[in-house]
């Protein structure tokens, strides 16, 4: 290497024939270059597809993470679980009699490698079997997690501890999979909008990384639940490998999978909720007439007064049901008590007379 150090003019001409060459693509750069071509272009003809070039927006791809699930189906996969959250939280809260809540942490997309060694061994690992889908689900109980519930069924006041490692015993298996199933009630019925699962615990594993339900570079999504008990809380993962829902993309994109009123009513919904809207009580109130006053006319009201309205006597009253003025009515008694005779529907509620 030469020990001779270059001017400032030098450094600066190097710094632009650099700029030069990287700001023009390599064709462009051969077409301009032939000089001594009459048929070679101007060389301001390649200026706006270096331009394009150089202001293009590189966004980054990785291939061993790949984004098949759209924007979409993530959003639906959010919501749907949402309420999943909720409906356990208070199912479990009755069944250990005690105040729990589950939240929905994180709905992400990763591939199934990723998802298994990023587990703790040994853990709580249910394969579900997700009928009439084609394959597997997973739903994975952290062990400081499924330690407390399985104190609380016993009888117990869990405290905050290391977590135990070794993997559950037959009796305590069974046990944790009452949560299991009632985890898998709820789980049905949150998809019951984009299609009717009988979910089932095919098995439960210690060891995650035994399992392999798909290849290990199959695109899953993991839908993360905290759950508080106590001074408690530990993550419940559960695994739905994309494969399995492709064939219902459509739905979720959609507003199928939107939980509130969307489904058609059944005789059997409809029964359902007439039985338990008979009972409810509501208020009826019927107006006499409205008026207008004076304060002091209304200081100097005494026993006897008559306070003149715009009503006619004969002109039917106003029957409200819950501050809803619904019916017209004609006042009278019956059986000895003031009563209303319903004499015709309002045609627009909100219009009092």
């Amino acid at each position: 290497m030469s020990d001779e150090s270059l001017s400032q003019n030098q450094v600066e001409s190097l710094i632009k024939a650099m700029e030069s060459v990287d700001g023009v693509p390599p064709k462009a750069r051969a077409t301009t270059g032939a000089a001594g071509d009459q048929n070679s272009p101007h060389p301001s003809a390649v200026t706006p597809a270096g331009t394009a070039q150089i202001n293009a927006k590189v966004t980054a791809y990785d291939f061993k993470r790949p984004e098949r699930v759209g924007v979409d189906q993530m959003r639906a996969m959010h919501s749907l679980h949402e309420t999943l959250a909720r409906n356990f939280g208070a199912a479990i809260s009755g069944m250990l009699r005690t105040m729990i809540e589950v939240k929905l942490l994180s709905v992400d997309q990763l591939t199934y490698s990723e998802f298994v060694f990023g587990l703790d061994n040994p853990s709580c690992f249910n394969v579900i079997r997700a009928e009439p889908l084609k394959g597997n689900w997973i739903l994975d109980i952290a062990p400081n997690l499924s330690y407390a519930i399985i104190d609380r069924m016993l009888g117990g006041d869990p405290e905050p501890e290391d977590s135990i490692r070794r993997p559950l015993t037959e009796i305590e298996t069974r046990l944790i999979g009452r949560v299991v199933q009632q985890f898998l009630i709820r789980l049905t019925e949150a998809w019951e909008n984009i299609t009717h699962l009988d979910l089932s615990i095919e098995s439960v594993e210690s060891n995650p990384q035994l399992v392999q339900i798909v290849p290990p570079n199959e695109v899953v999504i993991l839908v993360g639940f905290e759950m508080l008990l106590g001074k408690n809380r530990g993550m419940l993962n559960l695994c739905i490998p994309f494969n399995t829902i492709e064939n219902y993309n459509s739905k979720l994109s959609g507003n199928g999978w939107v939980g509130y009123g969307k489904a058609t009513p059944t005789e059997e919904t409809r029964q359902r909720v007439s039985s338990s809207v008979d009972a409810a009580p509501v208020d009826v109130v019927v107006t006499l007439a409205r008026s207008k006053i004076r304060t002091a006319d209304l200081l100097d009201l005494s026993v006897g007064d008559i306070i003149t309205t715009e009503k006619e006597t004969q002109e039917p009253l106003e029957l409200a049901v819950q501050d809803v003025p619904k019916f017209h009515a004609k006042p009278g008694a019956f059986k000895g008590k003031k009563a209303v005779r319903i004499e015709s529907t309002l045609e627009n509620p909100n219009q009092r007379k």
